[in-house]
């Protein structure tokens, strides 16, 4: 394949709501979305396959340890520390536009907590705490101002 074709050929300038985004659903899982294993690997899969906004499942665990699953099925259940990790690891490694977590929050507050301590430990600089006022779409910042940022939508 080309790699000219991997090369972004437009103004990242614009707001970010301008933009279609790459996103994946129920990225967690290796296949159906109600007997399959949760992997964090996915992730380090879709983020260098050029997906710009994952989703995590996040659910109370065992041992106030948050996890990430597909709630109510039986699908396999991975820490959320592992899927932060591994995010952390591969959101970067393609390119340097803005990764989004897309967090369904299903946790008690307590493991909310310990999901916002994971998000700040393990991101670090790269955790984009500035917050947006929703009034106006056209001051959003723009991926480029995003870049090597993770934002958190939840």
């Amino acid at each position: 394949s080309n790699p000219l074709h991997r090369e972004v050929h437009q103004d990242m300038e614009q707001p970010l709501c301008h933009y279609f985004i790459a996103s994946s659903h129920n990225t967690y899982l290796s296949g159906d979305q109600l007997l399959s294993q949760s992997r964090a690997e996915m992730y380090a899969r879709v983020l260098q396959a050029g997906c710009r906004c994952v989703e995590v499942d996040c659910w109370d665990g065992p041992d106030g340890e948050p996890v990430v699953h597909h709630g109510y099925t039986l699908t396999s259940k991975i820490l959320f520390r592992d899927v932060a990790e591994t995010i952390n690891k591969y959101a970067f490694v393609k390119n340097e536009f803005p990764v989004i977590l897309s967090i369904e929050n299903h946790c008690s507050i307590q493991q909310q907590k310990k999901i916002a301590q994971y998000l700040k430990e393990i991101f670090g600089d790269k955790l984009d705490l500035s917050s947006v006022s929703t009034g106006d779409p056209r001051q959003l910042p723009s991926p480029q101002d995003l870049k090597g940022k993770i934002l958190v939508k939840v």
